[in-house]
């Protein structure tokens, strides 16, 4: 290229891309020649066009570190918390351990009372008469419906009743669940025979259990030796005195005669009272009856 005659010729400089990198590699995988040195000049302006080169700030990598860190806390936490599991797998074993411990002794010490109240009952009812002994088997034998030699929770209060001893229902219960069995242990003799079945209890909750015979023969023993005999013959004076007058008069024994089938004669009724009769009021009072039992 003609340069002008008029102004002086422009000296040349070599051309450098500056894409390549300290330390690294080129295009290509090539390595860069270090750039030439530039020349100084002093002509006008020359400063302004030098280059300045500044660092290039460098990204840190801290997905690896994080990554490192993540799975040390993840092997940590696996640890503590398989220790924690078992941990409570051994309590859990261990709170079993003392529930069966429980009611193996529950059951031990329900078998011991059971054993200790039949030793007393088979005592007390040695001590009965044979009349006491004979109104409690009939008492059983009547309310015994299904004839099974088992009674339920129903026909055990009416048949405790019927002997005068009206109990309520928490110490029935109780009874049933020292003594009684469960109806589904109960194998009944009249399923053999021939004809239709006896109707089955139709409700449920505390008829469930049923007493045998031989409990409740003993418990009854132990209630008529533990009563108090005045109880006994105000039991035996109210069934005379029905409309609770607190006197028997001659209606009275004429009707309770009547019932037991006795053939007494109206002078012997009315010679019963006069005898017994210590207030002149023509009827025998409590303590007249009392009297006569205990005299």
């Amino acid at each position: 290229m003609a340069t002008s005659t008029t102004h002086p010729a422009f000296p040349s400089r070599p051309y450098t891309s500056n894409l390549s990198r300290t330390g690294g590699g080129g295009i290509g995988g090539q390595t860069s020649a270090a750039p030439a040195p530039q020349p100084q000049h002093n002509y006008p302006g020359a400063a302004a066009t030098q280059q300045t080169t500044y660092p290039v700030p460098q990204k840190q990598n801290t997905y690896g570190a994080a990554q490192g860190s993540f799975a040390g806390n993840a092997g940590y936490g696996s640890g503590v918390g398989g220790g924690a599991i078992g941990v409570g797998a051994a309590g859990v074993a261990t709170t079993q351990q003392q529930r069966e411990a429980q009611r193996l002794e529950r059951e031990r010490a329900e078998r011991a009372e059971r054993e200790r109240v039949e030793r007393e009952g088979r005592a007390q009812w040695e001590q009965l008469s044979e009349e006491q002994r004979e109104e409690i088997n009939e008492a059983f034998a009547l309310f015994d419906l299904d004839k099974d030699a088992h009674i339920d929770y129903h026909e055990l209060k009416v048949a405790l009743k019927a002997l005068g001893f009206d109990l309520p229902k928490p110490e029935i219960l109780q009874i049933l669940q020292t003594h009684g069995v469960p109806a589904s242990t109960i194998n009944n003799p009249n399923a053999l025979q021939k004809g239709p079945a006896p109707a089955q209890p139709t409700f449920s909750g505390p008829a469930r259990l049923l007493l045998p015979q031989t409990p409740f023969l003993h418990l009854c023993a132990s209630y008529i030796l533990s009563r108090d005999p005045t109880d006994e013959i105000l039991r035996a004076f109210a069934l005379f005195d029905v409309n609770n007058k607190g006197k028997i008069d001659i209606a009275d024994l004429r009707r309770v005669a009547r019932e037991l089938g006795e053939g007494l004669q109206e002078e012997e009724l009315l010679a019963m009272i006069e005898e017994f009769d210590t207030d002149g009021d023509g009827a025998i009072g409590r303590e007249e009856f009392l009297g006569i039992c205990l005299g």
